[in-house]
């Protein structure tokens, strides 16, 4: 669960980009962001995932107070949260499969014990005949 209450954001000194934002994401659901060019989209994610800390307010991430979560919890935490952005930020010199498999790998997973899975989901997802294209 991820709740945000009167939560704020400035950079520096300047204005305050974003201001009072409170929600709640009950976990294990999906939920769909948009708005326009500007409003501050992308500055609420960066909040969500947690590689930016607000000026003012409490963000809770999974009963945790975010402004007391250290550094070595970070990468723990972010596993069990999930971005997809709008133009899905695909590696374009990688395949589709590559693109699916790279966070496995970055957790020093060998292939052979991803390989099947990986290909199964892009299947499932109706990608199988393009999982070897760029």
């Amino acid at each position: 669960m991820i709740r945000f209450e009167n939560v704020g954001l400035r950079y520096g000194m300047g204005p305050e980009i974003l201001r009072d934002i409170s929600l709640h994401i009950p976990e294990r659901s999906f939920q769909f962001l948009s708005g326009p060019s500007g409003a501050g989209k992308t500055t609420l994610l960066r909040l969500l995932f947690m590689s930016l800390k607000p000026t003012r307010g409490l963000i809770t991430i999974f009963g945790k107070d975010r402004s007391r979560i250290s550094r070595t919890e970070l990468p723990h935490l972010r596993r069990r949260i999930g971005v997809v952005f709008q133009d899905f930020r695909l590696l374009d010199h990688m395949t589709t499969y590559e693109n699916v498999a790279l966070p496995l790998r970055v957790r020093g997973r060998e292939e052979a014990s991803y390989r099947t899975d990986v290909t199964e989901l892009l299947k499932w997802v109706g990608l199988g005949e393009r999982m070897h294209v760029l």
